[in-house]
């Protein structure tokens, strides 16, 4: 009673969802009944990098679940080939159907036999769910008929003739095409329960805008923010310094689809600029990477070298900005722009010299060198201006701070991009910010919040100032958990030949993750058990091809990015990593390059995977074992309270 009593305002408010005994004890009967069902299946997938054809096939195919789901099915009754044709359908249906049906003699028959197949594939994959959850999968124009389908038995001899009737008559009133095609997609959505993106979306490869588009559709998700996805963030938050972090990388890798046809970002400014400050400058330490893309012409590509290079300058002294605004970062060792000694083309660095291979700085005033100058600060502001306005982008964006964050507890799992920052000793590192000292978690809960306060603290320029600053310190900081390296030596890689100035130590963290005491000091740090979680991470490629591991810390450490960019394929030797987490236990994949969508319909390619079982559990893990089940089970208990209260006549039930 005394339990009751606390709680009476609370039960109150739930008596209006729940009205009657029966009402109450409905849904406890309901939710019971739920946390006896399998866990559904988790997708995690990292560092796609804009590489758009091959996630999106990834997400189609789920890591390869649904090809396995049909060979379990048709394992004695169907040919290798056949049960490919079937898979590549489901993946593809618009571009598929009509090359199979160019084949077909008898439609009728074809459109019979594969919609049984079909259906008898939506059966399996709905299977662990329950059926409003299903009927919340189902398209609005067949929600109806696929339901019967499902939960009807063809083989019961008072249904046959029902089935039957029901497929046939799909085809006889010309529905076969659009059934196929909303059959196909059902099964691709209940094949992934819960999408898990573990940062890097941005950059690289040209479809980073498609993917973004696709993850906004997309039924359940959550998304852990990598460095290049932070400062395409900062950038569309209004971080003049991510903005030109941004453009150069552009410019760099010469893919320039995202920034001027995904999100129409217009870089005449910059050009227009960029001729005719170094109009004879050939620039050539800035002639961009060769591009995956598209071929580009010989003026495109001087033009592009001016442009990166106006950029970076530009970039550098934003940068050195904030460094001056922002004395808590430590970074004064990356003020260079002072350094150089424009008469003789030297640079000092920690006590020496260097030759720099441009010497060429028509905008760098010495008495000044962290000012803009006047043309520079109206490019800036054009651009900035431009980020500001894409509407794709902004909403991009949104998404991004409304699904993501730093780092996720899931289902006893610790999902993170980078790292967690560790000092030489493998001490855990610590943060100071505005007078106070922050600690592991401490820091990126710090972190997300002035991430979040970039974006949304419009009324408040300094605290958003902050935020924004934090924003590129992400980027690139000596301790953030985004970057993990001691610096990023843009500069001395542009104007330095001497390499020993390129180094970029890494983190002490990616010595010490190798063991199994590190991983369980980090997750006790986030309240987990060590015996039974797991930390999943990306951000550094896995090096397969020399032998590495993607499995750390005696398997407490899972490591996914396998270089779903084709930039990295060389050094990986294979073209990326996903993690299966079913009701069965954990499954890594490892996938093969991925051609095209165009080779994988027409020639029903799928995406080679090696699946490896990683944990096996003897017992199936129910939805009672995860955080849904949790946060079930506190329902059943807010419910009970509500039975007894009705029961003691403290809440009245209402009438109908």
């Amino acid at each position: 009673m005394e339990q009751v009593e606390k709680n009476l305002h609370y039960l109150q408010l739930l008596a209006k969802q729940y009205s009657s005994i029966q009402a109450a004890s409905t849904e406890i009967i309901n939710l019971n009944a739920i946390l006896n069902l399998p866990k559904g299946t988790e997708h995690f997938i990292s560092d796609v990098h804009g590489e758009y054809e091959a996630f999106l096939h990834v997400l189609r195919n789920g890591s390869g679940s649904i090809k396995r789901k049909i060979d379990d099915i048709f394992t004695d009754t169907l040919p290798e080939r056949t049960k490919r044709t079937l898979a590549t359908l489901i993946y593809y249906p618009e571009r598929k159907l009509p090359l199979l049906l160019r084949d077909v003699d008898d439609e009728h028959e074809w459109y019979r036999i594969t919609l049984f197949r079909l259906v008898k594939v939506c059966r399996v994959v709905s299977s662990k769910y329950t059926r409003s959850k299903v009927r919340k999968a189902l398209p609005k124009d067949f929600a109806y008929i696929i339901e019967e389908l499902l939960h009807e038995q063809e083989s019961l001899e008072n249904k046959q003739d029902y089935y039957r009737s029901v497929i046939n008559t799909i085809i006889s009133t010309g529905r076969a095409h659009a059934f196929i095609i909303a059959l196909s997609r059902v099964i691709q959505r209940l094949a992934i329960d819960h999408l898990h993106i573990i940062g890097d979306v941005y950059d690289r490869g040209p479809g980073a805008h498609i993917i973004m588009d696709r993850l906004t559709e997309y039924h359940s998700l959550d998304f852990q923010w990598g460095n290049h996805d932070i400062v395409w963030m900062g950038a569309a938050a209004g971080s003049e310094a991510c903005i030109a972090n941004v453009i150069r990388i552009c410019l760099r890798y010469s893919n320039m689809t995202t920034l001027e046809d995904g999100y129409a970002i217009s870089m005449m400014p910059l050009a227009t600029f960029a001729m005719n400050v170094y109009a004879d400058d050939p620039c050539t330490q800035f002639r961009p990477k060769k591009s995956d893309e598209k071929e580009y012409t010989e003026y495109e590509l001087n033009l592009m070298a001016k442009m990166h290079k106006a950029i970076s300058l530009i970039q550098f002294k934003l940068e050195s900005q904030i460094i001056l605004r922002q004395p808590e970062y430590q970074m004064q060792d990356r003020l260079l722009l002072d350094k150089i000694k424009l008469e003789p083309g030297k640079i000092c660095l920690n006590g020496r010299e260097y030759p720099l291979n441009d010497k060429n700085f028509p905008t760098l005033d010495p008495d000044h060198p962290f000012a803009l100058s006047p043309d520079e600060r109206d490019v800036v502001e054009k651009l900035k201006l431009s980020f500001s306005n894409s509407d794709r982008l902004q909403a991009h964006v949104r998404f991004l701070y409304s699904k993501g964050s730093m780092y996720l507890i899931y289902n006893n799992n610790l999902l993170y991009h980078g790292c967690i920052v560790m000092n030489e000793d493998g001490s855990f590192a610590t943060f100071k910010y505005q007078g106070e000292t922050y600690k592991t978690r401490q820091t990126l809960d710090m972190i997300d919040r002035l991430a979040r306060q970039a974006y949304f603290a419009t009324d408040d320029p300094e605290q958003q100032q902050n935020g924004l600053d934090m924003m590129w310190y992400l980027w690139c900081g000596p301790k953030s958990p985004l970057f993990a390296k001691s610096k990023m030596a843009t500069f001395e890689r542009y104007f330095i030949n001497d390499k020993e100035t390129h180094k970029e130590e890494k983190n002490a963290y990616y010595i010490f993750r190798d063991q199994e005491e590190t991983a369980c000091r980090i997750l006790e740090e986030f309240g987990l058990d060590p015996a039974t979680a797991h930390i999943l991470n990306g951000h550094v490629p896995v090096k397969v091809k020399k032998g590495e591991s993607p499995i750390k810390a005696g398997g407490k450490l899972l490591v996914i990015d396998g270089g779903f960019s084709k930039a990295y394929q060389k050094e990986t030797g294979i073209a990326g990593y996903t993690l299966v987490f079913n009701s069965y236990g954990l499954l890594l994949a490892s996938h093969e390059p991925f051609v095209s969508t165009q080779t994988a319909i027409e020639q029903e390619m799928d995406i080679h995977s090696e699946m490896r079982i990683l944990e096996h559990n003897r017992a199936r893990i129910r939805i009672k074992d995860t955080d849904l089940g949790k946060n079930i089970q506190q329902s059943i208990e807010e419910l009970q309270l509500l039975l007894k209260a009705y029961r003691d006549g403290l809440i009245k039930e209402a009438t109908t």
